[in-house]
């Protein structure tokens, strides 16, 4: 990429969108086109169209999406279906139709088989049944590695796709009916610190492992593989260690100074058992994430006792 070319961070708001742009910006890149949602709905064929014809981005960052935990994937199952096919799907195409020298599409863990081996490895994709709870939104994230890839094959696009772990970090959503782990476990034990809770309750046994990339790290990642990244499938982005959830909830009660107990709501799901990423492929390209977990979860705690909590 080039300093001065148009870049469209499709989802700049959102945490992803807007760590990507701080990276860009920090890289000493200016020359940014954004619409929000409201200025542009993505979903929008015309729209989109319309969109791109105006703007003629260089490169984009298709980092917009319908995000949200097990609760919200599992209770809006068309919506997390249609809305993500729409968005990707219009600015994928719109990218191949106006010439973008280079698309990164951004997916998800979740693409994954729910009992793939451990640690997942790309080629896992599509070898097994999916987790039930999130499926709709990962047979949309699947389909947008196959759709960049079928562009690439037919017409020679330069589009390629990225799958991030868990994510965490600053413009974090701590909505607990559809956040996700970590935030929600971050805004329960501070509410509960404040309110002087005996106890905090969390979904689950607690036995499940997940492994957390800070959101800064991810943007890193984005930004060297945009430059030294060019091939079909996708690429794994992700720390290569995982935690479980039970440990992860004394980790947040430590670092928020919660002093009550911990207590498992065994009736909620626990959703996939581990979903822990092979990152050779990224590592051997000369590239690994700087952020361990218990600096970087102090430094969100932080930022969602300014921007957050009540």
């Amino acid at each position: 990429m080039n300093k001065t070319d148009r870049i469209y961070v499709a989802g700049h708001n959102g945490m992803v969108g807007s760590a990507i742009l701080r990276k860009l910006t920090k890289e000493g890149f200016t020359n940014f086109i954004l619409r929000s949602s409201k200025e542009l709905d993505l979903r929008d064929q015309q729209g989109v169209a319309r969109f791109f014809t105006e703007t003629k981005p260089d490169h984009v960052f298709l980092a917009a999406a319908k995000v949200g935990g097990i609760v919200a994937n599992n209770t809006y199952r068309a919506e997390f279906l249609y809305d993500n096919l729409m968005i990707q799907n219009n600015i994928i195409h719109q990218s191949y139709q106006n010439r973008v020298d280079k698309l990164m599409f951004l997916g998800s863990s979740c693409i994954y088989p729910k009992l793939a081996p451990q640690p997942l490895k790309e080629e896992y994709l599509l070898t097994g049944e999916l987790e039930y709870t999130n499926e709709p939104y990962a047979i949309a994230k699947i389909a947008g590695i196959k759709m960049c890839d079928s562009y690439r094959a037919q017409y020679g696009c330069n589009f390629i796709s990225v799958m991030p772990t868990n994510l965490y970090g600053p413009n974090d959503n701590y909505d607990l009916s559809n956040s996700h782990v970590l935030p929600a476990l971050i805004r329960k034990f501070h509410e509960a610190r404040i309110d002087g809770a005996p106890e905090v309750l969390i979904w689950g046994s607690g036995k499940p492992y997940r492994e957390f990339l800070h959101v800064d790290d991810l943007a890193a990642a984005c930004y060297f593989l945009m430059n030294n990244y060019d091939e079909p499938g996708f690429i794994n982005i992700g720390t290569g260690i995982d935690i479980q959830i039970n440990d992860l909830a004394l980790l947040i009660k430590e670092i928020v100074g919660y002093k009550g107990e911990i207590k498992n709501d065994t009736s909620k799901p626990d959703g996939t058992p581990r979903k822990l990423m092979d990152t050779s492929r990224l590592t051997n390209l000369g590239w690994s994430p700087l952020i361990d977990l218990k600096n970087g979860i102090k430094k969100v705690y932080e930022d969602f006792q300014v921007n957050f909590s009540q």
